[in-house]
This record gives C-alpha cells, structure tokens and sequence, in this order.
C-alpha cells in the first residue's frame, strides 16, 4: 500500500517523541553493533593484516552487516503485511520508531544542561561523554557546552533527518539499510591504525549516504531559526561560509548553520583516545557559550525535525496522489 510509509513515519516520530529509546527494549541498532562486531572478529581472521587484506575484510563486512541487517527485517515485515495490514503498519511504524533519535538527543544533551546548571561539572563531563567521541575527562565548562551543542548539531542528520529521508523514499527497510550504514561508521569508522584500512568502505559509504540529508537539514535548520527567534540571516552566512569545514563533507553542514545562528563559535581542536586532533573552528566567537546554548540548540533541532517531517509527508502524499 503505497500511504503505509507516511503512516508509519508519522506514527514512528510520535512513538520516538514520546519514549525515546525505553532501557532494556529490545533495539536494532544494538542488534546492529553486535552484527558488525562478530563480522569484524571473523573476518579479521580470515584475511590477512595487509592494507589490502583489511580493507577486502571491511568491504565484506559491510555488504554482509547490510544484507542481513535489511534482509531480516524485510522478511519479518513482509511475513506481518501478508498476515494482516494492520500486523505490517505496526511492525514497520516500531522500526520507524528505532531509526529515529530525536528524543534520545534532547534527553542526553538537556541531562549534560541540568548537570552544569547544578554546578556539577565531574557529572556533566561523564554525561556529555555518553555522546560525543572526543575524550571529555578535561573539559571545562565551555567545552562540554560546545561538545554538546557539536555533537546535537551534527546528528540532527544522522539521528533524525536522514531516516526520515530514506524511510519516505522506500519504507522502513530504506531506513533499516541506513541505520546500518550510520552504525558501522560510528563503530569502524576512525582514521587510525586499527581502521584506517578496515572501515574505509563504511565510511565512504557513510558519506555517501549523509551527502543529501545534512544538506537539506542544514537547510532547513536556517528556515527553523526564524521561528525559534534565533539569527537567520547570520545562520545563512556561516553556513554558506563554513560549511566545509571537517574533514567529513557532511559534519559540518549543520554545525555552521547552527552556530551561525547562536552566534558562537563550534569545532576546533580536541582529543580523541588520548591524541590532540586539529580541527577547523566553525562560526564566529561573537560570544562565549552559555548553559542555555544547549537548550536553544535543542529548540532549533525540534523544530527543523517538525518541519522537515511535515514537508515530508506532504510531498509524499501529493506524489502518491498524482
């Protein structure tokens, strides 16, 4: 049926808003990481330590974490729409559901805002390393504040627009296929030893996946700033300015957007596993980070995700129509 998409879309957004991602439920990205675990401890004793070896072994890891990752999912959901309609929208709207972060992102960034509020700065730097990859043991305040805002910025895409884009273009298995990719990223994705040759292929493939949704989230983010009461115009300018400026071509996308219009400045060095990284600063430091930065950050990320859904639909509807 070709409506179910948008029903369950509409109906995972409404799921995820209201129950994020409940403790002990069972979830598919967790599947995921255990999936490309296993496939990396196996497939790194099957081909050799080469550079060429690792990444033939990260190349079929990849093709084998997203074969079965969707093929399983497909079956299953095929199997409920064939017992019943109702069975199929049920199953799909939940895996919608689980492709989705945007409560997961408000949750964790506003614990790292009551933390620094409360003056527990030990606490806020644990929690804020819940969800960033760069270490966290010596940040300051400033630093967590710009580690979080970063890090809410950056995976408007990931967690939330970009499955909302694949899911309305082919249904929960487009979306499943996508978490896929984005889970292997976040797990093999490094350039370092261990990765470098290994998760080539998944990060490629990432980037790939990213290059179209963190454009139109940055998009979008620079239409929701007018309706949060936040700088569109200065939102604009250093997205258009600053918006390559990571070594991924798609990171910083709606970090410039968003610090564009907070008037702040993102980015810049950090570390990572112990090694100080260089990084291009993103926006202007026309002034320094505040606690309530995270909560405006997280404001602008709710409204662009409404935005965004509801254009969504509405095109979706009108091409099912036509």
């Amino acid at each position: 049926v070709p409506m179910t998409s948008v029903i369950c879309l509409a109906a995972g957004f409404v799921i995820d808003l209201i129950a994020g991602d409940p403790v002990g439920f069972p979830h598919i990205v967790i599947w995921m990481g255990r999936l490309v675990s296993f496939c990396e401890r196996i497939l790194r004793r099957v081909f050799p330590a080469t550079n060429e070896g690792e990444l033939c072994a990260g190349a079929l890891m990849t093709a084998l974490v997203c074969t079965i990752s969707v093929g399983c999912l497909a079956i299953v959901v095929r199997a409920l729409y064939t017992a019943h309609l109702a069975l199929g929208i049920v199953a799909e709207s939940l895996i919608c559901w689980q492709c989705l972060a945007l409560k997961g992102l408000n949750t964790e960034s506003m614990n790292v805002a009551f933390k620094l509020k409360g003056g527990d700065i030990l606490t806020a730097r644990a929690t804020v390393g819940r969800i960033v990859g760069r270490d966290t043991d010596h940040l300051d305040e400033c630093g967590i504040i710009r580690a979080t805002v970063d890090t809410v910025a950056e995976n408007l895409s990931d967690g939330v627009i970009a499955p909302m884009f694949f899911i309305l273009l082919g249904g929960a298995p487009l979306g499943v296929l996508y978490k896929a990719i984005n889970t292997m990223d976040s797990m093999v994705g490094y350039r370092n030893d261990r990765y470098m040759y290994f998760g080539r292929t998944s990060a490629r493939l990432d980037d790939l996946a990213n290059f179209i949704p963190s454009r139109l989230s940055a998009l979008f983010m620079v239409t929701a700033t007018g309706v949060v009461g936040l700088d569109r115009a200065n939102s604009w300018r250093i997205f258009c300015r600053d918006r390559y400026a990571h070594k991924s071509p798609n990171s910083a996308q709606t970090e410039s957007a968003c610090a564009g219009a907070l008037h702040v400045q993102l980015g810049g060095d950090s570390f990572y596993f112990g090694e100080l990284v260089h990084k291009p600063t993103i926006g202007d430091e026309d002034r320094d980070l505040k606690v309530d930065d995270i909560l405006r950050t997280d404001r602008l990320v709710n409204v662009t995700s409404l935005l965004f859904l509801a254009f969504g639909l509405a095109t979706k509807v009108v091409f099912v129509c036509i």
